[in-house]
């Protein structure tokens, strides 16, 4: 009897301190929580960052604090939260280029997005699309565009959020299919390639649609097509690549969030459980989609595969387009 009394004692004690200690999962969290957005302040992914970061931190009852880490395609952002405690209180809001296309691009990357985070969920996904300076690029059409810059080989530079992301390959795969010569302008970020499209300083640029919308007003900037096989409902007026007749181009923009490896599987589903409640919610889904994004949530383990998948497919991307591997 004794003994039974022992035991029931130790494992109420065990149980006790468990609960007590601060970074076991049960008492996660008891503290703020820290997520890196790998672009700068006022585009889609930081806009997408601060919704989910106030609905996160009143279901937790502890303060979201965003914190902008641009540069390096995201690389940046995402091997500052690679390096953090894996306690579920430092977390990355990359994009495809930090979390999954970089490993392809730079052959010295400090981290490798299969093994170094544990991925929680995606968030959203964006078509790209191809953008003009109507006054620097006075065309109607992907197909005049293709016109324009074959005959000026090599001399048209097209801009994108940075290099390794997806608006870069984007139109790597552009110029891949269309069999046309531009060079990359690369930016930290996609408002500061659109500033600058608007601003005259480059005559193209690839980006993702959630970005692009306060910059088409008064006709600053003419959107040609999106990078899918079908018109999106978040630009119906914009023709498809099908119907601009580069049937094929296809690229997604897509944000994610992601912890260190090594964090807590109870606590990495308790995050992805919570976000995805987050981005099933009728207000933040209507706020989400005016930023020209959709809401597009995954388990752990299917964010996981998605990783892998993008990288597969944009291996082949960067192979057949001679982009140089740093």
């Amino acid at each position: 009897m004794l003994r039974i009394l022992a035991t029931a004692l130790l494992c109420l004690s065990a149980g006790t301190a468990a609960a007590q200690t601060p970074n076991s999962a049960a008492a996660y969290p008891n503290k703020a929580i820290r997520i890196i957005v790998t672009f700068p302040p006022g585009g889609s992914s930081d806009t997408v960052g601060r919704i989910i970061g106030q609905k996160l931190s009143e279901k937790l009852g502890q303060p979201v604090i965003i914190e902008n880490r641009p540069g390096g395609g995201g690389s940046i952002g995402v091997d500052a939260v690679v390096k953090a405690a894996p306690d579920g209180y430092t977390l990355v809001l990359g994009a495809a280029g930090g979390l999954a296309l970089n490993t392809i691009l730079y052959k010295k990357l400090p981290y490798d997005p299969t093994t170094d985070l544990a991925p929680i969920t995606r968030l959203v996904t964006s078509p790209m699309i191809v953008a003009i300076n109507p006054a620097l690029t006075p065309v109607a059409s992907v197909q005049e565009l293709v016109a324009l810059i074959r005959a000026k080989p090599g001399q048209l530079a097209f801009a994108s959020g940075g290099t390794g992301t997806g608006m870069h390959l984007a139109g790597e795969l552009f110029k891949v299919m269309s069999a046309s010569n531009m060079f990359h302008v690369p930016y930290k970020g996609n408002g500061p390639a659109l500033t600058d499209l608007i601003g005259g300083q480059v005559p193209i640029a690839f980006t993702d649609f959630g970005s692009t919308p306060p910059f088409t007003r008064g006709g600053r900037v003419k959107v040609l097509a999106v990078a899918s096989p079908t018109r999106s409902r978040l630009a119906p007026d914009v023709p498809s690549a099908t119907e601009a007749g580069l049937a094929g181009w296809e690229a997604l923009g897509w944000f994610g969030f992601a912890a260190p490896a090594g964090t807590p599987p109870e606590i990495v589903n308790k995050l992805s459980a919570e976000v995805t409640a987050i981005l099933r919610q009728p207000e933040v889904v209507e706020k989400i989609l005016a930023t020209g994004n959709e809401p597009a949530p995954m388990t752990p383990e299917e964010f996981g595969n998605y990783i892998r998948s993008e990288i597969a497919r944009w291996g082949k991307v960067v192979a057949a387009s001679g982009i140089p591997i740093e």
